[in-house]
């Protein structure tokens, strides 16, 4: 049988998840933290949290093929938007998720005061642009528009790759965290801002639209062959990884799930199923 839950967002999650964290009293008490991986109780099932595609597809991969032997029960819970899985884990509704990049983790926490942290990189799903009306980036023109994410750390990875190919000219110190008001020169372009898990639905209404790889293959679009333009893997800080809520890294079942996450099993897999469209991104978050 499957343990392969899908949940999405709505008010009274989000309003159960508030009362949660409130509830949880030591969850800002770094001993308490600390100390909770250690009393984790290791035969029961290691609860991870993920976007369903691709890291939802790689855990039930492992879990499928590769947990049982390393003597590990994983269950999967899909969520569809970027923030319950963190709180989720925060409150410890879940043991860990996986689904999220460096720099937005880094935002989230910041703003949140939440205190999830980073395990092991697992992939890369390059950001690409995307058209249903043009086939070509010279086709973009004055008076398009172009619709982005308009989370904080999204936005600024799709102006930078906007930026790298000549579409946009962002001012000079624009970093990760660049919004539209830091663009100098838009080439005469209009941007919409528009929520990650919508951009894919966005692509009738707009003229290009910078959408997150696993979005774009839930939509059956291929990265690797339908982008007008895509990121570049190399020194990308960008890299997906499994994380749980700090002082659970050491828990026995996490550490398992991570070794197994960077196996040549799991390598193959990702390689095999996404051909180019998601890649390893084997190795430790610094």
């Amino acid at each position: 049988m499957r343990k392969n839950t899908k949940l999405t967002v709505s008010a009274a999650a989000l309003g159960a998840l508030a009362l949660g964290l409130t509830a949880c009293g030591t969850a800002s008490d770094p001993a308490a933290r600390a100390d909770s991986g250690a009393k984790a109780d290791q035969s029961k099932a290691l609860v991870v949290a993920a976007s369903p595609t691709p890291h939802a597809d790689i855990l039930n991969y492992v879990r499928d093929n590769l947990a049982k032997k390393a003597g590990l029960s994983l269950e999967v819970k899909e969520f569809t938007d970027y923030v319950l899985p963190n709180t989720a884990t925060e409150s410890g509704q879940v043991d860990a998720n996986f689904f999220q990049h460096k720099p937005y983790l880094d935002d989230f926490n910041k703003k949140n005061n939440t205190h999830i942290v980073p395990v092991v990189n697992v992939h890369l799903e390059p950001l690409g642009l995307y058209s249903k009306k043009v086939k070509d980036l010279k086709e973009l023109t004055s008076g398009q528009t172009v619709a982005v994410p308009n989370d904080t750390t999204n936005e600024g990875r799709a102006l930078k790759l906007l930026a790298d190919n000549g579409l946009i000219t962002l001012k000079d110190g624009a970093g990760t965290d660049a919004k539209l008001s830091d663009i100098k020169d838009s080439k005469g372009l209009k941007f919409k801002e528009i929520e990650a898990a919508t951009l894919p639905r966005a692509l009738n209404d707009v003229d290009a639209a910078v959408i997150n790889g696993n979005y774009a293959i839930e939509a059956d679009l291929k990265p690797a062959t339908d982008a007008l333009a895509l990121e570049k893997a190399e020194g990308n800080p960008y890299a997906n990884f499994l994380a749980v809520k700090q002082g659970n890294e050491k828990d026995a079942r996490v550490q398992k799930l991570a070794q197994l996450l960077n196996s040549p099993e799991v390598k193959k897999f990702i390689e095999d199923k996404y051909t180019g469209s998601v890649v390893p991104a084997f190795g430790a978050v610094k």
